[in-house]
């Protein structure tokens, strides 16, 4: 059975590395789906970050905005696919002018039946903090969250990730500490 999960954790926590070991114990196949967008010097450097740092053991598919129809062209050639993050995705979606609940429900229906390959989600958990003090701000933290609890809804496992370290949420306990 294919088992689809959501790791979750703050800025820097580790739940990239997290997911990252849980998407190579968990196929032989495995795509790595990017949803950043480089529009400046800094993200240009963090990407190229990430990329130097898993090599050459994942395909690359960059996809800022139709991550359902991008998680079903992947599953033909790979047996399990990393979405790394979901909060960049809501941000590329929100600056679109894109419907982002209708976006997030689409992604919910489409892991529902998607059986092809594990799919692993990554996200911020933003919603830790302080209230925002402007409009936007709230509206995507809102978003984040609305998303996030739907997501763990149809998810089999649910991680938090804090200090590099996993949190069991809902689902297996993967035994990936180191």
């Amino acid at each position: 059975m294919t088992r689809h999960c959501l790791v979750l954790g703050g800025a820097r926590s580790g739940k990239t590395a997290f997911a990252e070991r849980l998407a190579l114990r968990g196929g032989s196949r495995p795509a790595y789906l990017a949803t950043a967008t480089t529009l400046d010097a800094e993200m240009r450097d963090r990407v190229s970050s990430h990329q130097a740092s898993r090599g050459e053991r994942f395909t690359t598919i960059e996809e800022p905005t139709a991550l359902s129809d991008a998680i079903l062209r992947a599953g033909a050639d790979h047996d399990v696919i990393l979405v790394d993050c979901l909060t960049l995705w809501i941000t590329n979606l929100l600056i679109a002018n894109e419907d982002v609940s209708l976006a997030v429900s689409e992604l919910c229906a489409t892991l529902m039946e998607f059986r092809q390959a594990k799919v692993v989600l990554v996200s911020n958990e933003v919603g830790l903090g302080i209230v925002p003090d402007n409009a936007m701000a709230r509206t995507f933290r809102d978003l984040a969250g609305s998303a996030h609890q739907r997501l763990a809804e149809i998810c089999d496992d649910v991680y938090f990730v804090a200090a590099g370290l996993p949190l069991t949420m809902k689902g297996e306990t993967p035994g990936l500490v180191s």
